[in-house]
């Protein structure tokens, strides 16, 4: 059971933002000071993508762990409503695969940046990181070689079996709805890796 009431959930539930996040800010700036210039959730593009830098073809996407389900410990179980959080947590999995897959089709090159890898011990490896990848990107996109696909750099990585059983499984409860015990019973019986615990 929650903590505190409904009223006082839903206040500091809306104060949660989509777009402006500190780890997205963190990012910006940190390009913008390496004199990359961009658009910022650029509506041209599927998904509106949180930093689009022309000039290098790439796409950065800074996602939430939580929000996500990076798999990290930041991506936590709430203890209620159970059900409603497995549909949401599907819908943005399978929004993230598509516009990934449709970004890359587009031939972009796709940067994506978990919150976890923005905390204050990993920040500057992981701004270096992104600013070393752009600018490698960049220097392929200007002598004109072509790629027969396009980069994807995830940072930071994870292992990709794993990654790619705990995004199979969220995607499910969208494609394969399940009552309501159901997805408790497979929400307590999941690896504790895959949410956190």
């Amino acid at each position: 059971m929650d903590k505190i009431t409904k009223e006082q959930r839903s206040e500091l539930m809306s104060k949660i933002r989509g777009k402006d996040t500190t780890p997205e800010l963190l990012v910006r700036r940190h390009l913008f000071a390496q004199g990359w210039r961009f658009r910022v959730c650029d509506k041209r593009l599927i998904g509106k993508p949180d930093v689009v830098i022309a000039k290098a073809r790439t796409i950065v996407d800074v996602r939430g762990c939580f929000w996500h389900r990076h798999g990290c410990r930041d991506s936590t179980m709430p203890k209620s409503n159970i059900p409603f959080w497995m549909e949401k947590w599907s819908k943005n999995v399978l929004r993230d695969i598509r516009n990934e897959k449709a970004w890359r089709e587009a031939g972009w090159n796709v940067l994506i940046v978990w919150q976890c890898a923005l905390t204050n011990a990993l920040r500057e490896k992981t701004l270096a990181k992104i600013g070393e990848k752009v600018a490698t990107w960049a220097e392929e996109c200007e002598s004109g070689k072509k790629r027969k696909t396009p980069h994807i750099l995830r940072i930071p990585a994870v292992a990709k079996a794993a990654k790619r059983t705990a995004r199979r499984e969220t995607a499910k409860a969208v494609l394969y709805p399940q009552t309501q015990a159901e997805t408790l019973a497979a929400a307590e019986n999941a690896p504790d890796w895959q949410y956190g615990r």
